[in-house]
């Protein structure tokens, strides 16, 4: 082993926070990437950019502290009749529950 990488090797050592391993790293990437694999033998190009789109939302969904299943039912039923100047209300960083 280089010693000029020790620092870097031995940090988590310091720190409780950190950890040895990047297993739970891996572990959120591991459905984004067997995904992609899926996506290069599809008919259209369109799904990947719909897949990206969905990812990215449920992303920021997760981000946000939001439950994704409750955030994308909501707003699909609320979609129909929401204003076209007023969608970035319904982002996941700007998005209120609807009052049941």
């Amino acid at each position: 082993m280089r010693l000029r990488n020790w620092r870097a090797l031995t940090r988590y050592t310091g720190d409780g926070v950190l950890l040895p391993d990047n297993n739970l790293l891996e572990s959120a990437l591991r459905p984004i990437a067997m995904g992609r694999r899926a996506y290069l033998f599809t008919a259209a190009t369109r799904g990947g950019h719909v897949a990206a789109t969905m990812y990215s939302l449920i992303g920021t969904c997760k981000l946000n502290g939001i439950e994704p299943y409750a955030y994308l039912k909501d707003v699909l039923q609320r979609l129909p009749a929401h204003p076209v100047n007023r969608v970035a209300e319904l982002l996941p960083f700007n998005w209120k529950p609807a009052l049941s």
